[in-house]
C-alpha cells in the first residue's frame, strides 16, 4: 500500500452546531481577526449568511466556502447548516473537510442537531474541536454542558482517539476564545492555533493522477456551471483535458477552461491546483453531485457522496386558479420542471420525479420546513404555483408498512407539560424520558411519527405561550402506529367569484376564523377561512347589505371586523387537508380547494 503525503500548507474544517450556536458569528471573527478584512472596512454582521431568507430567519440554509491565511497555512472554512432538513447539505460538506469545529451553547447544551451533525462527523472520522460558546450568558453551565458532550460522543460510539478533543470556551460575538475560564481572553488566535495543531493536513496519494470529488455546483454567467469540491489526489492546469466520471459510469470529456480556489469570501484565479486544496472547475455543463474529475489517461472513479435517504414528499402543479397568472412570471409547467430540476442538482437531498398527472411534479426532501424554503425560495424568483400537504414516505418492510420516526426533545414550564403530553400522544407520540431538576422547566423526549410533527409546531408555541422548546432528529423507521385526526376544523369556502364585502365578512365571523380581508379578490373553491365545526362550510363573502327607503337613527351601523392576521407559508402547509392545495404567488398565499367547483365536490363526497 502506497504512504500517503500530507499537505501541511492547508487545512480543511467544517463549522458544525445546532441552529442559532453562533457559526456563522464565529466565523465573522475569523475573518476579522485573519486580516482577511481592513481595519476601517465596513462588514455586514453574519457575512457568509448570503441569502436573504438565510438573513430574515437567521439560521444558515446553504453550507458556503471560504479560506483565510493564518500563520502561512491556508484553512478553508464551509459553514454548514444546522437544521436536520438540510442534512444533504452537511453531508457533502464533510466530504470536503479533515476536521470540524463543534460548537455547544453554554446555556442550551447539545440539541439533537448537535447530535445530527456530529453523528456524521464522527462516522466521516474527523477530528473535532470542541467551542463552548456564548459563555457570558446569565445562565451558562459551562461544566454541566461539557460533561453533556462527552455523554454524547460516548452516545454516538466515539473512538477513544475521538474522545480525547481539544475543549475551547468562546464568545464568538466578542471575538474571543481561550483554553480555559480563568484566561481573560482577547481573541481568537487559540482556536486558529487549535486548527493547525488539531487537524491534519490533507493526505493524499503522490503516485495518483489528478481525482476531485464533486461535492457543490456553482453557475457564472461567464463561465457556465461550475464544479466545486476537493483535489483527493494529484494536480490540474488550466486547459487540461479531462474526464468527468458520473453514477452511471460514463465518462464525460472536458477541458479545464478556469480553475479558481478560495480567498477569503471571494474566488482567486489560479494556473494549478494542489492536493488537498478545495478548488472550483469550469469546463463542464453537465457535472453532478457526487461527480469525480479525474485525468483522460488513468480515469479512476471516487466513492461517491451517501445521502440520506427522503423522508416527505408533497406535489407541486401548476397554479389553475381563476387569479392565475396575474402576478407571477413563471407560470408554465415546464418552468417550475426545470427550476426544481436545477434544485436537485445543487441540493442532493431534494429529489424530483414527474407524475402520471399532466403538469403535476412529486418532490421528496427531508422535512417539511426545507420544501417550505423551496417555496418560498422560488415564489421570490416569480414563479407561481400550487403545492400540495406534506406527505411522509412509506416503506413496505416484510409485507408490514413502516413510517419514518422522530426523536423528540421538547423543554417547557412545568404547567404545559399535560397539554404538551396530550397532545402529543393523540398524535402517536411515546415519551421516552423525563428530567425534572426542579427549576419549574422539565425537559422531556418522545418517539413520534414524521407525521405527528406536521403541523404541531405553531400548536405547541400556542399551548406554550411562546415559552417552550422543540427540537427533533430522523430516528429511522418503524412499524405504522395507526392513523390520527391532522385537523379537528373543517374549512370555509367560498362559492363563488367576487370581491370580498365588509358586510359579508362581518356575518361570517361567529362561523370561525377568517383568512381574507374586505376588498381582496375571492373565487369558488377559495378557502376564506376556519369553520368552528369539522365540516366544511360553502359561503358567499361577496354578499352586500341590501338597500331600503326606510331608513331610522342608528340603523346603518359601522362594520368592525377582526384584524387577518397574514398567512406564513408553513402554517398555510401545516393547515391544509389532502383535499387541499396552496396557491403560492410572488405577492399572496391562498387557500383552495383541489377540486374548485362546489357541485362537483358534493358529488365526490357522496360518493
Amino acid at each position: 500500500m502506497t504512504q500517503k503525503t500530507i499537505n501541511p500548507a492547508i487545512r480543511n474544517i467544517a463549522i458544525i452546531a445546532h441552529v442559532d450556536h453562533g457559526k456563522t458569528t464565529l466565523v465573522d471573527g475569523l475573518f476579522r481577526q485573519s486580516g482577511l478584512f481592513r481595519d476601517n472596512q465596513e462588514v455586514a454582521e453574519r457575512v457568509m449568511d448570503s441569502m436573504d431568507l438565510e438573513r430574515e430567519r437567521g439560521i444558515t440554509i446553504a453550507a458556503k466556502n471560504c479560506a483565510v491565511s493564518w500563520k502561512g497555512v491556508k484553512i478553508n472554512i464551509i459553514d454548514t447548516p444546522g437544521h436536520a432538513d438540510f442534512g444533504g447539505e452537511v453531508e457533502r460538506s464533510l466530504s470536503m473537510a479533515d476536521g470540524a469545529v463543534l460548537l455547544v451553547d453554554a446555556s442550551e447544551g447539545p440539541l439533537p442537531q448537535t447530535r445530527f451533525v456530529l453523528k456524521k462527523t464522527l462516522e466521516a472520522k474527523l477530528k473535532v474541536i470542541v467551542v463552548i460558546n456564548k459563555i457570558d450568558r446569565q445562565d451558562a453551565r459551562v461544566a454541566e454542558v461539557l460533561d453533556e458532550v462527552y455523554d454524547l460522543f460516548i452516545d454516538l460510539d466515539a473512538s477513544e482517539e475521538q474522545l480525547d478533543f481539544p475543549v475551547l470556551y468562546a464568545v464568538a460575538r466578542d471575538g474571543i476564545a481561550k483554553r480555559s475560564l480563568d484566561e481573560p481572553g482577547e481573541n481568537l488566535h487559540p482556536l486558529f492555533d487549535a486548527i493547525l495543531q488539531t487537524v491534519p493536513g490533507p493526505a493524499y496519494d503522490p503516485d495518483k493522477p489528478f481525482q476531485m470529488l464533486v461535492a457543490d455546483l456553482g453557475y457564472s454567467d461567464y463561465l457556465g456551471r461550475l464544479a466545486i469540491g476537493r483535489v483527493v489526489n494529484g494536480r490540474a492546469r488550466q486547459n487540461e483535458q479531462l474526464v468527468c466520471i458520473n453514477d452511471a459510469a460514463e465518462h464525460l470529456p472536458l477541458r479545464v477552461t478556469k480553475l479558481q480556489t478560495y480567498a477569503g469570501l471571494s474566488l482567486q484565479e489560479v494556473s494549478e491546483v494542489e492536493p488537498g486544496d478545495i478548488a472550483v472547475l469550469a469546463g463542464i455543463e453537465n457535472v453532478h453531485i457526487g461527480d469525480t474529475i479525474c485525468t483522460k489517461a488513468e480515469p479512476s472513479g471516487l466513492k461517491r457522496i451517501a445521502v440520506d435517504e427522503p423522508t416527505v414528499a408533497m406535489k407541486f402543479t401548476i397554479n389553475t386558479s381563476p387569479l392565475a397568472g396575474r402576478e407571477g412570471k413563471f407560470v408554465q409547467s415546464r418552468k417550475i420542471w426545470e427550476r426544481l430540476v436545477k434544485e436537485s442538482l445543487s441540493n442532493v437531498a431534494i429529489r424530483v420525479e414527474e407524475t402520471e398527472e399532466r403538469d403535476s411534479f412529486l418532490v421528496k426532501g427531508r422535512g417539511e420546513f426545507q420544501m417550505a424554503i423551496l417555496i418560498e425560495t422560488m415564489r421570490r424568483e416569480g414563479y407561481e404555483l400550487s403545492v400540495g400537504r406534506p406527505e411522509v414516505i412509506y416503506r413496505d418492510v416484510g409485507g408490514k408498512r413502516h413510517e419514518p420516526m422522530e426523536h423528540l426533545f421538547v423543554d417547557c414550564e412545568e404547567i404545559f407539560l399535560g397539554v404538551v403530553t396530550e397532545k402529543l400522544s393523540i398524535r402517536k407520540g411515546r415519551m421516552s424520558n423525563l428530567v425534572n431538576k426542579g427549576t419549574g422547566r422539565v425537559r422531556v423526549e418522545f418517539t413520534i411519527p414524521s407525521r405527528g410533527l406536521i403541523g404541531y409546531r405553531d400548536e405547541f408555541l400556542t399551548d406554550t405561550k411562546g415559552t417552550g422548546v422543540m427540537n427533533s432528529y430522523f430516528s429511522g423507521y418503524e412499524e405504522y402506529r395507526g392513523d390520527f385526526p391532522t385537523r379537528f376544523m373543517g374549512s370555509i369556502v367560498a362559492d363563488r367569484s367576487g370581491t370580498a364585502v365588509p358586510y359579508a365578512l362581518f356575518n361570517l365571523e361567529p362561523r370561525g376564523r377568517l383568512f381574507v380581508s374586505p376588498g381582496e379578490p375571492v373565487y369558488e373553491g377559495m378557502i376564506v377561512g376556519e369553520h368552528n365545526r369539522e365540516s366544511d362550510l360553502n359561503v358567499n363573502p361577496c354578499k352586500e347589505k341590501k338597500l331600503t327607503n326606510m331608513r331610522a337613527s342608528g340603523k346603518d351601523e359601522a362594520v368592525i371586523l377582526t384584524p387577518v392576521l397574514p398567512l406564513t407559508l408553513e402554517w398555510a402547509l401545516h393547515f391544509i387537508r389532502e383535499d387541499e392545495l396552496l396557491e403560492v404567488t410572488p405577492h399572496s398565499i391562498r387557500l383552495r380547494k383541489t377540486v374548485l367547483s362546489a357541485s362537483k365536490r358534493h358529488v365526490l363526497g357522496g360518493k
